[in-house]
Formats: C-alpha cells, structure tokens, sequence
C-alpha cells in the first residue's frame, strides 16, 4: 500500500497512479462534504470533480502544516461555496433582529436517527439555510468569516442559522412523536 507522503511526491511529479491513489483515498469522504452543501448528487459531484483539480493542481502548495485531510477539505468546501455562488441568483437578506421564533432549547438524541435520514433534512433546507448550517455547525467558521466568504452581513449569517435550526428542529420533531 502506498502512503500519504509517497501519494502527494507522485502527485507533485504528475504521476497518474498517485493521482488515482489521492482521488481513490479521499474522494467518498469529500464528495460527503460536497452532499450536504448541494441538493442534487450531480452538482455535488460537479463540485467534488473542480475541487480535485485544484487539490491536483495546487499539491505542490502543501506545506505538511496541520492534516492533508484538513487541506483538501477546504480546497473541497471552498470550490463548493464557489460552484454554489456562481449558480445563487441572489443571496437571502433578512436582518437577525426581525426573528420572532426562538429556537428551543433542548438537546436531541441523534442517536436516534440514521446518518440517511440526517442528511435528507440537512439537504432539504432552504439553499441560504443549508449553505450557513453547514459553514457554521459542521465546518466550524464563525459569522464573520461566513459573511466575508458570501458577501453578506454577519446578521443575514445569524438569522440563516437560526431559521436552518429552527426548520430541522421541526422535522427532528415530527420523526419523534
């Protein structure tokens, strides 16, 4: 088996095998990454495809500083914020202060739902809800490098997220009761 270090020296120096090697490694984990910023399999897989040819053409850049994981992965979240910006006719702008809805809190037991049914409600949220979610609660930026990244203001950042929770938190309930 060939190791990490041996894939990217290929990959550095063009060698198709070691390219194979990197996509065949990693890209069932990325294309998981991509699935939750798109609704469609096709998009998620147009954007996983643009993300490997920047980890292709850009491996040369890695400078063994934190995981390769790590660094692929924003390669791959990146180019799915780009894929996704390019095709938003416009962005949502609500300002977070005209929320009435609270969110409640009160902590589910994920455990009681499969990793299937999970992604399907994160998949059905509302593009601006899914995008923020996403960026916030599973890539762990904040609202201020979320707003730099989309362009709007850290208050759209903060209603989206609270609408995104305040949708699954109803769907979460309805699969209770």
């Amino acid at each position: 088996m060939i190791s990490e270090a041996e894939i990217i020296s290929g990959c550095v120096k063009g060698d198709k095998r070691a390219q194979k090697a990197l996509y065949d490694k990693y890209s069932a984990k990325m294309f998981g990454v991509c699935i939750r910023y798109f609704r469609s399999r096709d998009e998620a897989e147009d954007a996983l495809q643009e993300g490997f040819i920047k980890v292709f053409n850009n491996i040369d850049k890695f400078r063994n500083e934190g995981s390769f994981d790590g660094w692929i992965r924003r390669i791959i979240v990146n180019t799915a914020l780009n894929y996704y910006k390019s095709n938003l006719k416009h962005y949502y702008s609500v300002d977070y202060q005209e929320i009435e809805e609270n969110v409640e809190d009160t902590k589910l037991n994920f455990d009681n739902f499969s990793v299937e049914f999970l992604l399907s409600i994160i998949q059905s949220l509302p593009e601006g809800y899914r995008l923020i979610f996403n960026l916030y609660e599973i890539e762990g930026y904040n609202h201020k490098e979320i707003g730099e990244m989309l362009g709007i203001s850290i208050n759209t950042s903060k209603s989206q997220l609270m609408k995104s929770k305040i949708h699954l938190q109803k769907k979460l309930n309805k699969k209770i009761i």
